[in-house]
């Protein structure tokens, strides 16, 4: 495991080493933005729920390394903790904020 944090919903999300490679291996440019993921878990600007007990977290970074960005990192709640599923990041969140905020900073 490379890491925790406790989610909004107060669960323990952790991020495994298997996940950050397949984060890294679809998104290169992710390779030097393990804060952002933790950041983004930690304080988004914007919640929106995807499906039961799956979460997509936003926040937006006017610096980044790759310019400015909104950080997009999708994870699961279970009944004690959860895991983060993927991470990326985009110039354009409103597609995925369509699918429900369920929580604004």
């Amino acid at each position: 495991m490379i890491g925790k944090v406790i989610s909004k919903n107060g669960k323990e999300i952790r991020r495994t080493a298997e996940r950050w490679y397949h984060i890294v291996e679809s998104h290169d440019y992710m390779a030097g933005n393990q804060d952002i993921v933790f950041e983004t878990l930690g304080d988004p600007d914007i919640i929106v729920s995807v499906e039961k007990n799956e979460f997509i977290v936003i926040k937006h970074y006017i610096k980044t390394t790759i310019s400015e960005k909104h950080a997009i990192v999708i994870y699961r709640e279970e009944e004690n903790d959860g895991f983060v599923i993927t991470a990326f990041m985009t110039s354009k969140p409103e597609k995925i904020i369509k699918k429900g905020v369920i929580w604004k900073k």
